[in-house]
């Protein structure tokens, strides 16, 4: 099934269930009110959401009305806790070898990291950040949103915790990001808001393409218009269901964790193109010395989608324009990062 939020003005939207095709949909209220609550009981909510799917399907669901995804807010608009992966490691390869030829990892152990969960983005949100000079950037990715996972779940028992597949921009400050992980801790300013597609769905909608824990289609990603890359999923080199074990080692997770995969990359990435502007720059670094291709200025667009077999969008686009932040105090944000820098 396919679920949503609409922008109602409350922090966690209104949940509502979306037809396969994207074209109709219905509240759920009666049901849940939330995504969020739905997670929170989702044995009991999960078969009513199903069936009222279905309904939507067949034409036979009561008060449906065309979608519009300009009306949503992210899938899940805020949750408690977001672990994004790393788990592309041709991706690091490409930026260990242009800039840190001499720096060696685990390849055995995933890179993960806590973000910012209190505050995502719609799918067609005007994305406002401070200062071109930020260096801001873009990752495609998908996520999964989990259920309660118990303690020392293993790997094969992980993917029977996910309940929802998502695809989200992980908004990425490239000035920031290289002295944050210099100081050792995280990223705060490096990384700012996410940014979702309007669906988010469970598995089974992803048919044949939901194997060994990975999104294996293209994830296509287009700058103003122009195709930038689609790379696809299959070569995530830890899948979902190793990155909740190994997160699930000495913990407990609770329902509505989202977890990312990291940025898509892939190892024929000439013919495949990027999914972030860090990588394409990291390789024009390396076939030409330089890096080419411009960071984001005010007034850009992006377009990430993701579609089946059949061409059919599978979450809907994000698309969205990147605009100048304005603030109510006359100090700019700017100031404000370089008086705590």
């Amino acid at each position: 099934m396919k679920l949503a939020s609409l922008n109602t003005g409350h922090p966690d939207g209104s949940l509502i269930v979306v037809s396969r095709d994207l074209l109709r949909a219905v509240r759920a209220s009666a049901i849940a009110p939330t995504l969020r609550a739905a997670l929170d009981d989702w044995t009991r909510a999960a078969p009513a959401l199903q069936a009222l799917y279905d309904a939507l399907n067949n034409g036979e669901a009561a008060q449906a009305f065309d979608f519009d995804a300009h009306a949503c807010t992210a899938p899940l608009p805020r949750t408690h806790q977001f672990i994004d992966a790393s788990a592309f490691l041709n991706h690091g390869r490409i930026m260990t070898q242009a800039y840190h030829p001499e720096k060696k990892s685990d390849p055995s152990i995933p890179v993960l990291i806590q973000r910012q969960a209190d505050d995502f983005a719609g799918p067609h949100d005007d994305y406002a950040f401070p200062d071109e000079a930020d260096n801001c950037d873009f990752e495609g990715e998908v996520g999964v949103i989990l259920g309660d996972v118990p303690m020392g779940t293993r790997a094969d028992d992980a993917l029977a915790h996910v309940r929802l597949v998502t695809l989200f921009n992980d908004v990425s400050m490239r000035k920031h990001l290289f002295r944050e992980l210099g100081m050792g801790f995280g990223f705060i300013l490096a990384k700012p808001a996410t940014a979702f597609a309007p669906v988010a769905v469970t598995p089974d909608e992803l048919g044949e393409a939901w194997r060994d824990g990975r999104v294996q289609l293209d994830l296509e990603v287009a700058r103003n218009g122009v195709r930038f890359g689609a790379p696809n999923g299959r070569e995530m080199s830890f899948g979902f269901h190793e990155l909740i074990a190994y997160i699930a080692y000495n913990r407990n997770l609770r329902a509505g964790m989202l977890l990312g995969s990291g940025t898509f990359s892939n190892v024929d990435y000439q013919a495949t193109g990027s999914a972030c502007l860090a990588e394409q720059r990291a390789i024009e670094t390396l076939d030409h010395g330089e890096s080419r291709t411009p960071w984001l200025r005010f007034g850009e667009r992006l377009r990430f989608e993701m579609k089946g077999p059949d061409q059919q969008s599978i979450f809907g686009a994000i698309d969205h324009r990147f605009v100048q932040a304005t603030y109510v105090n006359q100090q700019t944000s700017a100031e404000q990062a370089g008086s705590k820098a």
